[in-house]
């Protein structure tokens, strides 16, 4: 199960790739997704699920906001802890990547152009989405779609 999850999680990469968005590296994806998935967190609870060091964790996150991915602020309940979310533009982005065709890469990846094989795939994977994915996280989807939320960094940048 978990070569399939992967060669899945590759798979719907490749579909979700797009003009003028940069994948971003794995850990700063996964810092991306956790906020995705837990928002209002703070940098010490995304430390502890993601179980990068917490100025790792920092610095991402600030990365993150410098390019209008994610909002930071101070907790109302303790002033020493900062809480962060994605921006309201980014599961819009991540829902518009998502609508991306899906049977040229499926094909590409199953090594057939016969349509019918790659319409039967698709059948047992939307299947699988349904049983499988709850209905909340179908449209953020971080797992797949946090490295291609349509992140646009700044140029001549360097990633976290």
């Amino acid at each position: 199960m978990y070569l399939l999850g992967r060669r899945l999680a590759k798979i719907g990469e490749a579909a979700l790739e797009g003009p003028g968005a940069e994948r971003l590296p794995p850990a700063l994806a996964l810092v991306l997704g956790d906020v995705l998935m837990h928002p209002d967190s703070s940098i010490s609870e995304i430390t502890a699920r993601t179980g990068y060091p917490q100025g790792y964790v920092s610095k991402s996150v600030n990365r993150l906001r410098e390019w209008g991915v994610v909002e930071t602020a101070t907790d109302p309940a303790d002033g020493r802890r900062t809480l962060v979310r994605a921006t309201r533009t980014v599961p819009t982005r991540i829902e518009e990547r998502a609508k991306a065709p899906v049977d040229a890469v499926l094909a590409g990846a199953l090594d057939t152009a016969d349509s019918q094989v790659v319409a039967e795939v698709r059948a047992a994977l939307e299947l699988l989405v349904d049983r499988l994915v709850p209905k909340g996280a179908r449209t953020r989807s971080p797992a797949l779609h946090a490295d291609r939320a349509g992140v646009r960094r700044p140029s001549g940048g360097s990633s976290a």
